[in-house]
């Protein structure tokens, strides 16, 4: 009896599909372990926290601390050099005139010394006895050894002097050069930590100001807020003028006009128009660089740096200053821009 036989192209139920599904299976459980894996954060990339104002401030004092006694040390090697550099223009003035009689000196026991080398010591001694009278003889010669001797005592008593104050120039030059050795070595410690600074006040973010008049400054709006922050900062201790708007003297409304002028934005001279003229926001979406309008009549105004602060020109009497925005009554802001 014929044995069936199955064809060739067909495979058994239950067998045909085994491998391929084992690799499925597999496939499937490394993608839900993989999942797993990133879902418990196993496999997730290392989040990198950008540093905060704060700390990037923390890091400014520190490197500030390092700075300051190299700059003292700087200002004490400085001034000491100074002084020195003072002494030692005086020593050389005393040892000028020293050293031409030194010359002078030297000279004449040269010429001495030339004539009696080309004439011989007879000659002068033929001289004396030849002019002088039998009773004067021993006075001449004693003339001339006085004069030798004379020529010597002015030669030593100069060069002893020369000597002293050779020597304390010498002590003097030592000491300058190893003073200014040690003031390039400070001046290239200060650039190094000053260097550190200003590429850790460049990693602040955009939005952070940095002046010398007022404090540090975040969250500010714009590029013109900005550039309008750092020019009116940096009127601070100006005097107030009614009328004027700079750039040595501001009254409240010359003050915001100067700084946002200084940004590429016309504000009108006068608190009215700026009220009117710019973005209405409200103090809860107040930031810096905002203009503050105070009093019902808004008939004052200053820049806004946030925290309760704004720099302003107040009044005569008082120059342009940071002060709380709490201090008179706020009749709103306005945004430039």
């Amino acid at each position: 009896m014929p044995v069936a036989t199955m064809p060739l192209h067909r495979r058994a139920p239950g067998r045909s599909r085994r491998p391929g599904g084992l690799h499925r299976a597999a496939r499937r459980l490394v993608v839900l372990v993989a999942a797993a894996a990133v879902g418990a954060g196993l496999l997730a990339a290392p989040a990198y926290a950008e540093p905060s104002v704060e700390q990037i401030e923390a890091e400014i004092d520190k490197q500030w601390q390092r700075l300051e006694p190299t700059i003292e040390q700087y200002n004490k090697v400085r001034s000491q050099l100074k002084v020195n550099r003072e002494k030692s223009k005086t020593i050389q003035k005393k040892i000028e005139p020293l050293a031409l009689e030194t010359e002078l000196a030297m000279n004449r026991v040269g010429d001495m010394a030339s004539r009696y080398y080309i004439t011989g010591p007879s000659s002068e001694l033929g001289a004396v006895l030849l002019n002088a009278k039998p009773d004067t003889l021993g006075e001449q010669m004693a003339f001339l050894n006085r004069l030798a001797a004379q020529e010597r005592r002015e030669l030593e008593g100069v060069m002893k002097v020369k000597r002293k104050y050779d020597d304390q120039k010498a002590k003097l030059d030592a000491l300058i050069a190893d003073q200014e050795a040690k003031e390039k070595q400070l001046a290239a410690k200060k650039k190094q930590i000053d260097a550190e600074i200003k590429r850790l006040e460049k990693s602040l973010p955009v939005t952070v100001v940095k002046t010398t008049n007022c404090p540090t400054i975040k969250d500010v709006v714009s590029a013109a807020a900005r550039t309008a922050i750092q020019v009116a900062c940096a009127q601070v201790g100006k005097p107030y003028v009614w009328g004027a708007t700079g750039p040595n003297s501001f009254d409240c409304s010359g003050l915001t006009q100067y700084a946002y002028k200084a940004a590429g934005i016309h504000l009108t001279h006068f608190t009215g128009a700026q009220w009117s003229e710019n973005k209405a926001v409200s103090r809860a979406e107040a930031r810096p660089g905002d203009l503050v309008f105070f009093r019902s009549d808004v008939s004052h105004v200053g820049l806004y740096l946030g925290n309760n602060l704004m720099v302003h020109s107040p009044r005569a009497g008082k120059p342009v200053n940071v002060s709380p925005i709490t201090t008179m009554p706020v009749a709103g802001f306005r945004r430039p821009g």
